[in-house]
């Protein structure tokens, strides 16, 4: 289960990021079962991952160990996003250079992260979270490219060429699963996503 916050323009944060940092701490010490994020001030529930969601993150890391050896897909790091880095994310995975994280504590720096990837959970609550408020969030973190892989509608969408100013990415490419998708620079991968026909349900 993955709890998070998302920024809006219209709400206020009703705790500090220092708060919520202390409720995510306990909240991992307490479950293995709960996800804490924190982005704008908005609390959310997220389902714990499925099967299926599991093994399309690590199709994608697979693809990007052959493609781009250089570059790591990390699934467990928390990113500092946001304007002003006030919000806390923790992507399904953040890809970035070999050893870009290391050293670095719960929640990470976005600076030099490549991309970012969530996959859609079956919750009420992933159309905001997923296709509205995460790459907001990213957008306005600078981070080059946002991968959405949407088991709703068998699509993959990649944001790309973020929009300090208005907080979004100028750029969206939307295929269907088993056609190929370009991951632009800095990445510069193409996926073959003919292997997530297998997860359309």
């Amino acid at each position: 289960m993955t709890v998070m916050a998302e920024r809006t323009s219209k709400v206020t944060p009703r705790m500090s990021v220092e708060e919520f940092e202390r409720i995510a701490e306990f909240a991992a010490v307490e479950s293995e079962s709960v996800r804490l994020e924190f982005i704008g001030g908005r609390i959310g529930v997220r389902k714990m991952p499925d099967g299926d969601h599991g093994a399309i993150i690590m199709w994608l890391i697979r693809q990007c160990m052959q493609l781009r050896p250089d570059l790591d897909l990390d699934n467990m790091q928390g990113l500092r996003v946001g304007k002003y880095r006030k919000g806390r994310a923790r992507p399904d995975g953040a890809l970035a250079p070999v050893g870009h994280f290391e050293g670095e504590g719960e929640w990470a720096d976005p600076d030099g992260v490549l991309m970012v990837l969530e996959v859609t959970s079956f919750d009420s609550d992933t159309h905001n979270r997923d296709r509205k408020e995460k790459p907001s969030a990213y957008a306005d973190a600078g981070i080059p490219a946002y991968l959405l892989i949407d088991r709703d509608d068998f699509t993959l969408t990649v944001h790309s060429v973020p929009d300090a100013a208005t907080g979004a990415y100028r750029h969206r490419e939307t295929v269907a699963f088993g056609e190929r998708v370009v991951l632009p620079d800095p990445i510069g991968i193409e996926l073959d996503t003919e292997n997530l026909k297998r997860y359309m349900r």
